[in-house]
């Protein structure tokens, strides 16, 4: 090459770097950096006892957008990650179960008003994840917000739906009334990113249940950003635990932890959902099968998608007996 073309070639190479230095960059969240400055990617952790560790692997795993556009890197999770969020989960229920109604409620409602401040974002994160439009994304959130304040109002209400008074032959008050389960294993539904997640954990934890999530494996940087909501809402370290990853590396050891004393496979597939419940038959956990339909056309919209009776999947019943004047 005469020294002419190369310093054609150089020129031309400079020129291009430098159109690509005046693009902006834009950050995890959607926003594009300013001016010449380079945008801060976000680092997506887990969240286990309040705080965001690494994985204790050192592992990551790429999250693409639904077009195909590497949104981030996140922590691929592993079973001492499990183990030890289940620690954590066990560690904080007891002083969350003990909270009133009242207060739980309160805490449910906080979270509503920081998801509310955070909108966009989570609004921008819906969108890259799950190929929708803004105004899809849109509803989506602000149902998701919407539903933390359903359940908050629920918290000192849905026991007079599920307990009674039961009419007895004998001298005897006898009531029959809900308690929570204790720490409650959670697969977040693989598509619905934000609003299927909210739709399964608010009645876990309303009634006093400490949580631990496996979340969409292909979409979970809505749910990252939640936990840092959760962290800032009032919400006790360890009341929610959320572990990202490959799903075959996780949910079985989340089945099959002794620990666990209650399992919710709604958002898992049909036969991975079999084979769970046939692992959290060893301690006779509580267990929650996916919709017969599947979760493909399940929309997370509708009212059913909402309901005090589905606190009840997560509580036991104890039921005492009162001498009449004794």
């Amino acid at each position: 090459m005469s020294p002419r073309a190369k310093a054609a070639s150089r020129a031309k190479r400079a020129s291009v770097l430098e159109q690509r230095a005046a693009q902006p960059l834009a950050t995890t969240n959607g926003a594009p950096a300013r001016g010449d400055r380079i945008g801060v990617r976000k680092t997506y952790k887990l969240y286990i006892g309040g705080a965001f560790p690494r994985t204790e692997s050192g592992r990551s795993y790429e999250v693409f957008g639904a077009k195909g556009q590497l949104l981030a890197n996140a922590s691929r999770g592993t079973r001492k990650d499990i183990r030890e969020a289940v620690v954590a989960a066990r560690k904080a229920f007891g002083g969350w179960a003990a909270r009133t109604a009242y207060n739980r409620s309160q805490v449910l409602y906080r979270i509503a008003e920081l998801m509310e401040g955070r909108r966009d974002q989570f609004t921008a994160e819906v969108m890259a994840a799950e190929g929708i439009s803004r105004a899809r994304a849109t509803r989506n959130v602000d149902a998701a917000i919407d539903r933390w304040v359903w359940y908050a109002g629920w918290a000192d209400k849905y026991p007079q739906m599920i307990g009674t008074v039961n009419p007895v032959a004998g001298p005897y008050f006898n009531f029959s009334v809900p308690e929570p389960t204790g720490v409650v294993g959670i697969i977040a539904p693989e598509e619905s990113s934000l609003l299927g997640l909210v739709s399964r954990l608010a009645p876990a934890v309303v009634s006093g249940n400490a949580a631990v999530v496996v979340s969409s494996e292909s979409r979970p940087l809505p749910a990252v950003t939640l936990t840092e909501v959760l962290a800032t809402s009032d919400v006790p370290g360890g009341v929610v635990n959320l572990i990202t990853g490959l799903r075959r590396e996780l949910v079985g050891h989340l089945a099959g932890h002794m620990d666990v004393n209650a399992l919710d496979a709604f958002g898992a597939a049909t036969d991975e959902a079999a084979t769970l419940e046939e692992i959290a038959v060893e301690n006779v956990k509580r267990f929650v099968r996916p919709p017969s339909a599947g979760l493909a056309r399940y929309d997370w919209m509708a009212d059913s998608a909402q309901s005090p009776y589905l606190i009840g999947e997560f509580v036991e019943v104890k039921t005492v007996w009162h001498p009449i004047g004794a």
